[in-house]
């Protein structure tokens, strides 16, 4: 009997030491790691101007810390961004293509095959506090990929947005049940509640560990509804005219030789109203920053603490007409065709702009995929602009990196831009190229409205003017280390390339690849092919 209580109490004080131990590793973990905030806005551009409201963002995150002039997304489309963001990958490896759930937007293989394995789920075995608040996926929330009730593994607290952005009458997720909103600005306004969501979070967290806090507000992505206080901010403030815009797309791929030009003056009024609206909205993700800071300041964690600021893609403008379109089609992008049935309600929608294309993205060029990023956190020197070329799929990298990951060992082709940011860490390296991709999408077939154009082409308005097309996909490589150029090929029935320098022509108004040497065509055609098959390591081992 004596042993039999001597062997309890032996299991006992064996039980208790394990618990001990853990808790001192946990602890001991907690006191090393930093927290991390990262802010993802939904089409903000910085070509165009986009940072200018936010003057608060400006001067609590770059003029504390650091301002990338160089960085880019893997892809200018909102819900492979993401994925990307998410994954560390490039759309070619999280097999992302477009919005939709053909497309794998927050599918099931989604889930199965990437998702499981998202910075969210590393963060998480280390004991880090989780949250999300605001627009995840385009398709979240489908019934098809689980609905409402799937939350994604790694967070602790969800407030997801289910379907695209919305400012009010929308529903989200909130730990796998649904809340409903309408449109009282106090109650709804969904910046405004994802933020004050986030502080009562901050709040009630655990000081013992870190944080991660997402918060994907919707600003300033269209339907463009602004705060009722903001509604008559910038009323003097119109769309630039300088660079691309109304310029028309001679020497370029076939869908930007379609939309007429010049533009109709009738049309400028309707863009400037578009561009102020955009800008109206993104003062509430500015108040958003400015009381996140505050929070952090008020609970003793602001210089343990990495924000970063940044959007999914980045924009281009142009002028609004109404219309209303019901139609049965086969949808096609070039990897995926389903049938659907489209409604679209009467909403504003810009005829022309940027080389008299729609407001929209999905194209190559620097409006679209050039995006804004600031970051400051412990150890970053304050007011620093870097000029290193850093991407969206380095975002995971990074963030890990932080949270201690032996980051070598992750299957991510995104690098850690963390050597950059603090220098005495490590040394880093800079990449001297990286791959821009995209998957265009069409529908078959063609548009009753538009017969012209033949089939394959995606939301076409009244005057036959198309935000996309099957055979816009394309894969660009982009250099600015040694030379500022961009080479790009598309996969239409032109295999037409387009190639820019940069440096002389910052609004790549003249596609000069008729100019360039062979050779250096040679070189920038196998470079890209290299990336289009890259994975992991052999995406950053380049030369």
């Amino acid at each position: 009997m004596a042993g039999f209580w001597r062997q309890r109490v032996v299991a006992g004080c064996l039980l208790l030491l394990s618990y001990l131990l853990t808790c001192s590793l946990r602890c001991a973990e907690s006191s090393k790691s930093s927290n991390i905030v990262l802010i993802l806005t939904d089409d903000l551009d910085l070509e165009l101007g986009g940072l200018t409201p936010l003057k608060k963002t400006q001067a609590l995150i770059a003029d504390a810390g650091v301002t990338f002039s160089n960085a880019y997304t893997a892809t200018p489309l909102c819900c492979p961004s993401r994925s990307s963001i998410l994954s560390g990958k490039y759309p070619h490896n999280t097999m992302v293509h477009n919005n939709s759930l053909s497309g794998n937007c927050s599918s099931k293989a989604w889930q199965s095959n990437q998702e499981s394995r998202a910075f969210p789920v590393y963060l998480s075995k280390l004991f880090y506090q989780t949250f999300f608040g605001g627009k995840y996926l385009n398709q979240y929330g489908s019934e098809e990929a689980g609905g409402v009730k799937y939350v994604p593994p790694g967070w602790d607290q969800w407030h997801a947005l289910v379907g695209n952005s919305k400012y009010y009458n929308y529903t989200l997720s909130v730990n796998g049940q649904a809340e409903t909103h309408g449109d009282n600005y106090e109650k709804d306004y969904l910046t405004d509640l994802i933020l004050n969501k986030s502080l009562n979070f901050l709040d009630q967290r655990s000081p013992q560990y870190p944080f991660f806090v997402m918060l994907c507000p919707p600003a300033p992505h269209a339907p463009w509804t602004a705060a009722p206080q903001y509604q008559k901010s910038f009323i003097d403030v119109k769309a630039p005219r300088d660079g691309s815009f109304n310029k028309p797309g001679k020497d370029k791929h076939w869908l930007l030789r379609q939309p007429p030009n010049p533009m109709a003056n009738s049309s400028i009024d309707y863009l400037d109203d578009a561009f102020r609206k955009r800008w109206q909205t993104l003062l509430s993700v500015d108040d958003m920053v400015e009381k996140l800071v505050k929070k952090l300041e008020d609970i003793k964690e602001i210089n343990n603490t990495f924000i970063f600021f940044t959007s999914d893609n980045g924009y281009h403008t142009g002028t609004q007409t109404h219309y209303t379109l019901i139609l049965i089609a086969v949808f096609y992008t070039c990897f995926y065709s389903c049938y659907i049935a489209l409604t679209v309600p009467p909403v504003l929608i810009p005829p022309s702009g940027q080389f008299s294309l729609p407001t929209d993205k999905r194209q190559l060029y620097e409006f679209d995929i050039h995006l804004p990023l600031l970051v400051r956190g412990p150890g970053i020197k304050p007011k620093q602009t870097l000029s290193d070329p850093v991407m969206n799929i380095d975002l995971a990298v990074t963030i890990l990196d932080i949270a201690g990951v032996n980051v070598s060992a992750l299957n991510m082709d995104g690098q850690s831009f963390l050597p950059q940011l603090v220098p005495s860490a490590r040394n880093g390296t800079s990449r001297p190229y990286f791959l821009v991709e995209y998957s265009g999408e069409g529908l078959f077939p063609a548009d009753p409205d538009c017969p012209k154009l033949g089939p394959g082409l995606a939301n076409c308005f009244p005057d036959c003017v198309c935000e996309d097309a099957c055979n816009n996909t394309y894969a660009c490589v982009r250099t600015l280390k040694d030379n500022n150029f961009q080479y790009c090929e598309f996969a239409d029935n032109e295999s037409f390339v387009e190639f820019y320098n940069l440096t002389s022509d910052p609004h790549q108004l003249e596609n000069i690849v008729k100019k360039v040497d062979p050779a250096l065509l040679q070189t920038m055609n196998q470079r890209l092919i290299k990336l289009q098959s890259c994975a992991g390591k052999s995406c950053r081992e380049l030369k």
